[in-house]
């Protein structure tokens, strides 16, 4: 796939840094699909794609509502893997509370089925701080979906806000992109003003748990200000619109003067290489 002409530079080191190389796990076939995101193999193992989020079915939920493009999505990864053999791959945490995988998916030609949906614009980068590993290579690839307008980047239900607007995300997974004003530490915790009055605004929070891990990847969060970035996460009220952010791939930098961004043998893409 053509190097994407990319705007971001991330304040994080790559993948590999946090988390090691992927270290390969089960393998199995896949019997059933239930939705973007989520597959059962035939030994009853249910597999959570690590590393992103499709757009949700309701799944027997009462009174919700699927989300757009949720059909599509599961129906692709259907067509990707469905009584195909594949092989689990991990990097960070394994299972969920609900016992499910939590794992990289590559079917027996290599394909890198998490790559594979971000590419086609089939969902969102969504990370854990405990589970890292790819991210960076997952949110290139969802920056060239998200240029090229593909899959969901064509809807505006998943456009990127602004911190003006930011409030019509409440109680979803948002992806905000503007200016800091102001970043300040307050009784431990640090906090990312968009706005000049902090009661009404778009704010990101980093709790003083999770700073030591900004400062180990080289982030200095109290210079921020002036700086555009763009951060994903649940967003909430607290004082106006809010995000907190738990580690460094949740937010990237955006820079004025675009670079293109070289492409790299990914051990995403090819684990066992």
């Amino acid at each position: 796939m053509a190097a994407f002409l990319c705007m971001v530079i991330f304040f994080c080191a790559g993948f590999s840094a946090h988390a090691g190389e992927l270290i390969p796990g089960e393998a199995g076939v896949v019997v059933d699909v239930s939705d973007g995101d989520t597959l059962t193999l035939s030994d009853g193992l249910v597999v959570r794609l690590v590393g992103l989020q499709a757009p949700k079915l309701p799944l027997g939920r009462s009174g919700f509502s699927a989300w757009p493009m949720a059909p599509e999505s599961r129906d692709a990864l259907k067509g990707l893997v469905l009584d195909q053999t594949v092989t689990l791959s991990y990097g960070g945490a394994r299972r969920d509370r609900h016992g499910r995988a939590l794992a990289h998916l590559h079917r027996a030609d290599g394909l890198w089925v998490q790559g594979e949906m971000i590419a086609r614009g089939l969902a969102r980068v969504y990370s854990f701080s405990d589970n890292r590993a790819c991210v960076t290579e997952l949110l290139r690839l969802e920056g060239e979906a998200r240029a090229a307008r593909r899959g969901l980047w064509a809807l505006d239900g998943y456009r990127i806000f602004s911190p003006s607007d930011a409030f019509q995300g409440v109680d979803g997974f948002q992806i905000v992109e503007g200016r800091v004003l102001d970043a300040q530490k307050i009784r431990a915790w640090i906090y990312l003003n968009f706005g000049a009055d902090w009661r009404t605004d778009f704010t990101v929070s980093i709790a003083a748990r999770d700073q030591d891990l900004f400062e180990k990847e080289g982030w200095d969060l109290l210079e921020l200000p002036g700086k555009r970035i763009r951060v994903r996460g649940w967003m909430d009220t607290r004082n106006g619109p809010h995000i907190h952010t738990t580690h460094p791939e949740q937010i990237e930098r955006i820079t004025a003067d675009p670079q293109p961004e070289a492409a790299e043998k990914s051990s995403c893409a090819n684990p066992s290489s």
